[in-house]
């Protein structure tokens, strides 16, 4: 019986040391975030259509990456970024696109309320 507490209080030191490592990391942002396009947006060579987006940071080697996946969807699009310093941590999301001579939206840059980097595209 005792050891069967012991093994409830590891898993539960365990679960918390995950959560609390699933939000920033060491280079000023979350890996998972949200977005919402209002509009479809052209993303590195993609045309992505409006709706809500899971966002994941990842790493290639030495690229940073963000896989756009649609929610309710299973398409997923890789795009290369650029992590560039905030002078303090965002305060609100931003999604700052160009508009080309099409009326065409071009993704430019996203930055996630509570991280201290922004993503450039």
């Amino acid at each position: 019986m005792r050891s069967l507490k012991v093994l409830g209080i590891f898993m539960c030191v365990l679960a918390l040391g995950t959560i609390a490592m699933a939000g920033e990391n060491s280079m000023g942002v979350r890996d998972v975030s949200h977005v919402t396009f209002v509009a479809p947006i052209r993303v590195g060579t993609a045309l992505l259509p409006a709706g809500d987006y899971v966002v994941r940071h990842t790493m290639e080697g030495q690229e940073h990456v963000m896989v756009f996946e649609k929610v309710r969807g299973k398409d997923q699009v890789k795009v290369k970024c650029t992590l560039v310093p905030l002078a303090k941590k965002a305060d609100q999301d931003q999604t700052i696109y160009q508009l080309t001579a099409e009326n065409e939206r071009v993704l430019q840059e996203l930055v996630f309320r509570g991280d201290s980097a922004k993503h450039v595209f």
